[in-house]
């Protein structure tokens, strides 16, 4: 059963989530993401109606919808809905509601219509940023300036942005990047990764639960949304999210109020929520994997990144960024630039970054470019250079006896010299890594490094 409720919320719409004062005009379109009047979309400027009344400012074709079902309009800086006695409802969430005022981003469901209140600039053509990188990503291709420049727009408000694209296209960094240039960079950023906690634990990570909710919960503990409290919160992969949790992320998002595992009461975070997915999310919607109504709500602004083939010129860019200084009296050029450019990168910067890291810690000190030696795959390893390239692997072996044998080699040298560039910091050593610290650690135990 579906909860009548009437609650005023306070909405800065310089950032578009509960809990702040209002911050100056608002900049609002209402779209209809679903049904027979998809892609329609009228500016918030006025007063609109919304039924299925031909004179209505927004008339749909729904048969669910009432003739007279709904108003939206601005008061004070604030975005207002109305339901004006439709014989459904009108639901944000999953509550029907009297009157509330929302958050850009909110979906609002009337009769079998999705509508969604957007900003209004993000549909507009932005110029390509000037900028060389933000934050943490870097190249000066006009893909990734062009990202720059919706990202420097998006950053300072807390409106909830979707990162999609490969893996190991940077969809974290973005996040990271995100927050630093947001007013909650000084609070904190936590990342909850939906692919890699239990299904059966995964409620009690994000939301938290109270001791004796369950067996082993022995103490009250806070989820990923309160730790994240005042700051930014990243859920990675979600689509992995499973499906009886996606209502309740869905209720933070409308609400800000989060019910931990075992307890009665609501407690209210202010949070701003970026998500990254290489799923495709509407394929998702169609086989019943995602609510299509929490995939709207997150994708207030989606930003696309490209696989590292398609912006092979920023290269050179994201080689100086990792491995720049260490090769500070070397040029990234010639032939070795060359084969980097060539290559696919099925990993994209994160093959990179380990081909890089791999290639730094055989190689001669101190590093050079040009001798550095890549492995960018079984293609790339010639038969006659074998032996040279790699001493330690014995030709006569089986292939693989031999490729453990290296691996082994590797692993223990790259170890070696992470630990050293970082002073045995692990945190700082698994960040750089791209691996967590688990596994981080696993590895040093497995090969007595220390």
């Amino acid at each position: 059963m579906v909860d009548a409720i009437d609650r005023t919320a306070t909405v800065d719409f310089s950032t578009g989530l509960p809990g702040a004062a209002p911050a100056g005009s608002v900049q609002a379109k209402l779209v209809v993401l679903s049904g027979e009047d998809e892609g329609r979309e009228l500016p918030l400027v006025s007063k609109l109606s919304i039924g299925a009344d031909p004179a209505s400012d927004l008339a749909l074709r729904d048969r669910r919808v009432s003739r007279k079902h709904a108003e939206i309009w601005l008061r004070d800086a604030r975005i207002v809905l109305r339901d004006v006695g439709s014989r459904n409802g009108t639901l944000v969430g999953q509550h029907k509601i009297k009157e509330l005022e929302l958050p850009l981003g909110a979906v609002i469901r009337v009769g079998d219509t999705l509508l969604g209140v957007h900003p209004r600039w993000y549909t507009r053509e932005l110029a390509p940023s000037a900028a060389r990188c933000f934050g943490e990503l870097t190249g000066a291709s006009l893909r990734m300036r062009e990202i720059y420049s919706v990202l420097e727009r998006v950053a300072p408000s807390d409106v909830t942005v979707l990162v999609e694209g490969e893996s190991g296209t940077g969809k974290e960094l973005a996040a990271r990047s995100i927050h630093a240039a947001s007013r909650r960079s000084g609070k904190p950023y936590v990342v909850f990764d939906c692919a890699a906690v239990p299904r059966e634990l995964a409620e009690s990570e994000l939301f938290g639960h109270r001791r004796g909710a369950f067996s082993g919960a022995v103490s009250d503990r806070a989820g990923a949304f309160m730790q994240a409290n005042g700051g930014t919160i990243f859920l990675d992969e979600l689509g992995e999210l499973p499906l009886e949790l996606q209502p309740k992320l869905l209720r933070v998002l409308e609400t800000g109020d989060v019910r931990a595992v075992g307890d009665d009461n609501m407690r209210h975070s202010d949070v701003r929520v970026v998500a990254a997915t290489n799923r495709d999310l509407r394929a998702e919607v169609r086989r019943g994997r995602f609510r299509e109504d929490l995939m709207y709500r997150l994708e207030v602004v989606k930003v696309r990144l490209p696989p590292l083939r398609e912006r092979v010129e920023d290269i050179p860019d994201i080689v100086e960024k990792l491995v720049g200084e260490e090769l500070a009296h070397s040029e990234i050029a010639g032939e070795n630039l060359q084969r980097l450019m060539a290559h696919g990168w099925p990993g994209n910067v994160r093959e990179l970054r380990n081909v890089l890291e791999r290639a730094m810690v055989l190689a001669a000190q101190p590093p050079s470019f040009d001798k550095l030696v890549f492995n960018l795959g079984p293609l790339s390893a010639q038969p006659s250079t074998l032996g040279n390239a790699f001493p330690g692997v014995a030709a006569p072996l089986p292939f693989k006896e031999a490729k453990e044998q290296l691996l082994d080699s590797f692993e223990r040298a790259y170890l070696d010299a992470l630990l050293e560039r970082h002073k045995g910091n692990l945190t700082h050593a698994a960040q750089a890594a791209g691996i967590s610290r688990k596994h981080l650690s696993e590895l040093c135990k497995k090969y007595d490094v220390r």
